[in-house]
């Protein structure tokens, strides 16, 4: 049996057991990757400050995010494929957060749709949104998600041009995939893999059907290219809060000009995302755009934190930069791939239990007061 002692098992596992073109799909970034990269070289050459002689015997783990109680600072980010990670991967991601006590964002570009996922969990989730170049298919989406009682919408905002991620193009990723030559004694040698999958309610986008022609599909780039909205702008930010009344939240802000309109426009979170590294490569790590965020809507709206959170010391470091709390994608997907819903819920306690650790030895006992004196 494989001991599974922090994250980095679970990617191991995932690994071994993803076929290789959904692996790198979720594992790896764009162009040469240089910002993959340095969203975790960044974390890591943030130091704690190390306290003792404090009582932290009671040390408080819990917080809210939108006015949602969350059992620790965490919501699992918006993932793509996730179904094919794993077969029904949405559904077991929603219910490992809903009983792990924090929000699950389902992505627009999800396997299971919005409708599946609602059917096959208790709890509300939240809900990604892309804008396409048909709005009336937007709106259509929105209206799914409210009629699905989702508790948010979290709107994406710096995909509307898709940096190119070599790895996908030479691994001929495909949805919903296809037995090649090139790909099938990998596939073939993934029974677990194949079972799940093929068990699973569905093994393409399910929030899509009718909207793509399969045999035309060869990569998730080309559709993407001719469906998503370049001409996007902050006008269609005020359209979409006509369009949908609840919590609001606008994810792939890294520059503070950025974050200042949206505040603006009345969101009710902003996360700090570069999209984990698989959009513009050379741009700076997410946690070094946090602090210039934070400063400058902090006190309008939430601001959360998404890149490279893979562990609860980097968590940590984003709560002592003043974000309100992570996402974590990456960590959700090693966790989903390596063991399905044990494996999700393994990561996210594995989180939470470093965090709780890291808390202690820097003499913090309560995560809404993490700040930068926690640093070194």
């Amino acid at each position: 049996m494989t001991i599974i002692t922090n994250v980095a098992d679970l990617r191991e596992l995932a690994r071994r057991r993803v076929p290789r073109a959904f692996f790198e799909y979720a594992d790896r970034g764009s162009y040469d990757e240089a910002t993959l990269r340095e969203n975790v070289r960044a974390l890591d050459r943030i130091k704690l400050r190390q306290r003792v002689m404090i009582d932290v015997d009671q040390r408080n783990l819990a917080t809210s995010f939108i006015g949602q109680p969350v059992s620790l600072p965490l919501a699992i980010a918006p993932t793509g494929l996730t179904g094919l990670q794993y077969g029904s991967g949405e559904i077991l991601g929603a219910r490992a957060a809903a009983e792990a006590g924090i929000p699950f964002t389902l992505s627009t570009m999800s396997i299971c749709s919005i409708e599946q996922v609602a059917a096959a969990s208790s709890t509300p989730f939240w809900f990604q949104v892309y804008v396409m170049r048909d709005r009336g298919f937007t709106r259509e989406l929105i209206q799914r998600a409210h009629a699905a009682k989702c508790s948010a919408l979290m709107l994406t905002v710096d995909l509307t041009i898709q940096g190119q991620r070599h790895r996908e193009i030479k691994n001929g990723l495909s949805v919903p995939p296809k037995l090649t030559l090139r790909n099938a004694l990998d596939i073939m040698s993934k029974p677990r893999w194949m079972w799940n999958v093929l068990r699973a309610p569905s093994r393409s986008f399910g929030n899509l059907a009718g909207r793509i022609g399969g045999d035309s599909l060869t990569t998730l780039a080309q559709w993407i290219a001719s469906q998503f909205d370049p001409t996007l702008t902050w006008a269609d930010l005020a359209w979409i809060r006509q369009e949908w009344p609840g919590k609001l939240i606008i994810k792939g802000i890294m520059d503070s000009r950025d974050a200042k309109l949206a505040a603006d426009h009345g969101v009710d979170a902003i996360v700090v995302s570069n999209h984990g590294g698989r959009q513009l490569d050379g741009a700076p790590a997410s946690i070094d755009a946090l602090p210039a965020v934070v400063q400058e809507v902090g006190d309008r709206c939430e601001v959360l934190f998404d890149g490279g959170v893979t562990s609860g010391q980097a968590l940590f470091k984003a709560l002592a930069l003043g974000a309100r709390g992570a996402l974590i994608g990456k960590a959700f997907l090693y966790g989903l791939g390596a063991m399905g819903q044990p494996g999700v819920t393994a990561a996210i306690e594995i989180i939470r239990k470093e965090l709780s650790t890291t808390m202690a030895l820097c003499g913090q006992t309560d995560v809404k007061a993490i700040s930068r004196d926690a640093l070194w």
